[in-house]
């Protein structure tokens, strides 16, 4: 449910909830009231308007009373100087919040309270004759006597003539009305004060339950802590919060592997680096010590030692583009210049190059071209060259035959021209083969400190061959050597319609 929607809930419940509960308990306090009064004042068939009309149940209360009267003028009108008689009346008029006064020919003749309370009641009373009352409730008498009057009208024997009145103040409700109107309010504002508390606990719990979860979540990554996951039960705006706070923790997450693997790739090469220049370095200061120490005697000597620091100072170079190389790669400033090259042309001078190189190493060359002479290929010479030169070093360092061969063999597959470099070293193990263009990744038979290397020459390699558009992978077989291959799309001229 969406927090909208509860908000509209909310709204609708403060409405609609303290409207339905006050009237169930209107309904059941009303009817205990009714009751109540039905009881104490000897009434019956009270309604409801009753409570909100209390004249009406004002008027009913003397109901009886008046009715009594009615029959007592008639059969025995000289009651009505009966003292006796008219307190005893009065007596019950008074349980009932009314009393009597007796008027006859212009002359109070009986007042069941006191005379001044009766005064603007008395100077508003109807004349003989004028208002008999045969209603359920009287007349009203407004202004300062606030009060219901039922009147009967009679003739003693003498022939005079009197008006009996039984007066109900309604200045002062009865109790059962005012206790019906107090516990009416105390119940709304109980409804309300309820209504409003399982709301706003509801609200509060729908709300916090979530934030309490983001911010536990924001205090652990503030500690630096990102390995836990934030739930979310909900498809609210809440809950799409929760998740989005739980994709920026994964990619926080991510980001720190990732320049934790930087930190550590960049600790390793620098230790492999280190490791590699300090071998070449030895060797320079050694030899450059047997020079000045006069060791290097003979020109033969002299010209070994000047060829051996010659020789290792090239490995430091080696060593030192790779690394600059390297810092290119990750930062994406490869400064590639592509051109179209004929794939002939451009292998051929390359095998040569190799050929005198690798003889010069005892190393037997074999050089294999199946491609059209018409077949180019839009490359960056220079990177592929240097493809070659990283995949040949990488044999050569781990050659473990005393008659190495290696063949370079050019093939046209399709819309692509396939480069193979093979070799008989030792081999790579298959559990090896998939992770050999990984940085700084060495398999069990290499990873002896004497080879050196930085272990970043086959990532280059990939990389460099990957930007090209093409791939590259390797066979091998232990104990027999090891096949590179990659390729390289073909460049297609298109025809332009004239």
């Amino acid at each position: 449910m969406k927090f909208k929607t509860r908000l509209i809930i909310a709204f609708l419940a403060v409405i609609m909830v303290p409207v339905l509960l006050t009237s169930l308990f209107i309904m059941l306090i009303g009817q205990y009231q009714l009751s109540a009064i039905e009881k104490t004042y000897g009434i019956s068939g009270t309604t409801f308007d009753a409570l909100s009309n209390p004249l009406q149940v004002m008027g009913r209360l003397t109901e009886n009373s008046y009715h009594e009267l009615q029959a007592t003028v008639r059969e025995d009108p000289s009651k009505l100087i009966d003292a006796t008689y008219l307190n005893d009346f009065n007596s019950a008029l008074n349980k009932k919040k009314s009393y009597l006064i007796v008027r006859g020919e212009g002359t109070i003749l009986y007042i069941g309270i006191d005379t001044e309370e009766a005064d603007s009641v008395i100077d508003q009373l109807p004349g003989y004759g004028e208002s008999e009352t045969t209603s359920e409730n009287g007349i009203y008498l407004g202004g300062a006597a606030q009060a219901l009057v039922r009147q009967v009208d009679f003739q003693f024997d003498d022939g005079a003539t009197a008006s009996a009145f039984i007066v109900t103040d309604v200045g002062n409700a009865i109790p059962e009305l005012e206790d019906f109107a107090v516990d009416v309010l105390a119940a709304v504002a109980l409804i309300l004060i309820f209504t409003a508390f399982i709301l706003v606990f509801w609200i509060y719990h729908t709300v916090m339950g979530p934030l309490r979860k983001v911010q536990k979540a924001a205090q652990s990554i503030k500690e630096g802590n990102l390995d836990f996951e934030m739930k979310w039960k909900t498809d609210d705006e809440l809950g799409r919060l929760c998740q989005d706070f739980e994709e920026m923790r994964k990619r926080l997450k991510a980001n720190a592997e990732e320049k934790l693997s930087f930190d550590n790739e960049n600790k390793e090469l620098i230790s492999n680096i280190s490791h590699d220049l300090k071998t070449p370095v030895t060797a320079i200061k050694g030899y450059a010590e047997g020079i000045i120490d006069g060791v290097a005697d003979t020109p033969e000597k002299m010209d070994k030692y000047v060829r051996t620091i010659y020789n290792k100072a090239s490995e430091m170079d080696t060593l030192i583009n790779e690394l600059t190389l390297y810092s290119k790669i990750d930062t994406n400033r490869i400064p590639y210049n592509f051109k179209i090259i004929s794939v002939n042309d451009y292998f051929n001078d390359c095998s040569e190059e190799l050929s005198l190189e690798l003889e010069s190493r005892n190393v037997e060359f074999g050089y294999f071209n199946y491609v059209e002479e018409d077949v180019k290929v839009i490359a960056d010479a220079e990177q592929i060259k240097r493809v070659i030169n990283n995949i040949i070093n990488n044999s050569l360092k781990y050659m473990d035959k005393q008659k190495g061969k290696i063949n370079l063999r050019v093939k046209d597959v399709g819309d692509f021209v396939q480069i193979e470099l093979e070799d008989n070293g030792r081999g790579i193990a298959t559990k090896d083969l998939t992770n050999i263009f990984e940085r700084f990744y060495r398999t069990d038979a290499s990873r002896n400190s004497s080879k050196g290397g930085s272990g970043i020459g086959l990532s280059i390699v990939k990389k460099i061959i990957e930007e090209h558009g093409g791939k590259i992978w390797a066979t091998s077989r232990e104990g027999t050597g090891t096949t590179m291959y990659f390729v390289l799309r073909k460049y297609q001229e298109v025809p332009i319609n004239e």
